[in-house]
């Protein structure tokens, strides 16, 4: 009998160890991706990017997980349901973060308290463009145009509560301009009326815009970005032609569900990291006008928490908001 209780205690012990174990290894199985969106937009080729890297550095297969729906919500709610164990991962665009929480007061999530922060992926700048028929070749003769022309003006963004529309509003905010707004499902369809004369202006993703550019159809005015873009290198930012302390643009994070561990919520995020600085990242990512930014949770809710006061504000201001 004596013998028989040390075998005895440590089987114990490890029976009693398996769940503390379980609760902290990762990953254990297959790592799903959840995208908001159809296949084929950039929070979709982001996630299939970031996928085969990250496979590869943990060891486990990775899914991508294409849930649409509501703008969003589908996705979010399914996401938010998920164990914060590191196995369910979710591609969080801007839109989905800070812009439609600061126009919609009724959605069924907080991007501040629901969500693990991991890391900022990638993002990316909006274009100011015009049309070639408008007489303006930089931004001080946009602004003197758009005051002399305050009813004839429109602007295209891809949809109501877009980053494009709220991006524009913070622009009329900012110089005492008017345009009037039209919405369309997507920024490919207002480029088409954008270049036919039916719109004036825009405030575009600059890959969407950019090959309309270098091809004489469209003009740029600056880029929204703290500095100057490789696809059009060319261009000036807002704040050299001008305008400070004005950025607009879109970007894409990484979250897990609220309540991660702090300890797995760093070896998760630094796999992300590792995955996203993988060298075939960056160039499949470019054409989209995207850059990998590859930066920790800290980072990410900064970002939120600003791109939430500054937008808004701009809703306040411009009394866009749904309640």
């Amino acid at each position: 009998m004596t013998a028989r209780r040390p075998l005895l205690a440590a089987s114990l012990g490890a029976l009693l160890a398996k769940p503390a174990l379980a609760q902290t290894a990762w990953p254990s199985r297959p790592v799903s991706i959840v995208v908001p969106y159809v296949p084929g937009g950039p929070s979709d080729l982001l996630a299939r990017a970031v996928a085969v890297p990250l496979q590869a550095a943990i060891g486990q297969p990775v899914v991508v997980e294409n849930r649409t729906g509501g703008n969003g919500v589908v996705a979010v709610q399914h996401v938010m349901r998920q164990p914060a164990d590191g196995h369910t991962l979710f591609i969080a665009a801007s839109g989905i973060m800070t812009v439609t929480p600061a126009i919609n007061t009724r959605l069924p999530y907080d991007p501040v308290q629901d969500f693990t922060p991991l890391t900022v992926a990638i993002s990316a700048p909006n274009l100011m463009v015009v049309n070639p028929g408008v007489p303006a070749t930089n931004l001080a003769e946009l602004i003197a145009w758009l005051k002399a022309h305050p009813n004839t003006a429109s602007f295209g963004s891809s949809g109501i509560g877009s980053s494009e529309q709220l991006g524009m509003e913070l622009f009329k905010l900012l110089t005492a301009t008017q345009a009037t707004h039209v919405p369309y499902p997507g920024g490919g369809a207002a480029v088409t009326d954008l270049v036919s004369g039916t719109l004036q202006l825009s405030l575009l993703n600059i890959a969407t815009v950019a090959p309309h550019v270098t091809g004489g159809r469209l003009r740029a005015i600056a880029v929204g970005g703290t500095q100057r873009h490789p696809l059009l290198p060319e261009v000036p930012t807002f704040a050299e032609a001008g305008l400070a302390n004005y950025t607009t643009g879109s970007w894409h994070g990484i979250v897990g569900p609220r309540g991660m561990a702090p300890a797995l919520q760093t070896r998760v995020q630094e796999a992300l990291r590792t995955a996203l600085r993988h060298p075939e990242i960056a160039p499949r990512l470019a054409a989209t006008g995207f850059a990998v930014e590859a930066t920790d949770g800290a980072a990410l809710q900064s970002l939120v928490e600003t791109d939430l006061t500054r937008w808004r504000e701009v809703v306040r201001s411009a009394n866009l908001a749904v309640s």
